[in-house]
């Protein structure tokens, strides 16, 4: 999508995408070696009953399905930052997620070379239920070569 597309109320969606033990355990082993991320054995008898991804393996995991759904081919350099950051259910093996995206602002800097966009991403597994939500802010480049504005 280009940054003209995005106008507040768009809603978007990406996905679905499976995550299987195996993977969850993969990137936990990395990035988040806790005890209920990557030993099942432990992981079932524990408060979650059963093996559960990494928090941050779930937003890379919303990030990928946002740029091959959304992102990907367009002026996006990059974010500022992330405003709200919310895990409000465990992803488990076996979870098929989905991306809903909305936007919520859609505006050009000051300078007219950056445009922002603000919005809400809901990642949700099979089941309907909101695994995570955020809200962050895109930038994406609109004439310069260099861009270095932000905030604007």
């Amino acid at each position: 999508m280009r940054f003209a597309d995005f106008r507040p109320g768009l809603a978007l969606k990406a996905g679905p995408r499976t995550v299987d033990a195996e993977e969850i355990v993969g990137f936990a082993s990395r990035y988040d070696p806790q005890w209920f991320h990557i030993d099942p054995q432990r992981a079932a008898a524990g408060r979650w009953e059963g093996l559960i991804a990494s928090g941050w393996h779930t937003c890379a995991i919303s990030m990928g399905l946002a740029v091959d759904a959304i992102l990907k081919d367009s002026e996006s350099f990059g974010s500022p930052g992330v405003e709200s950051l919310k895990w409000l259910e465990p992803l488990r093996p076996g979870d098929s997620v989905m991306l809903l995206v909305e936007v919520l602002e859609s505006r050009r800097s000051a300078s007219g070379r950056t445009g922002i966009v603000r919005w809400r991403w809901d990642l949700k597994n099979q089941k309907g239920t909101v695994v995570l939500s955020m809200i962050a802010t895109s930038l994406f480049d609109l004439g310069s070569a260099t861009v270095r504005e932000y905030p604007p």
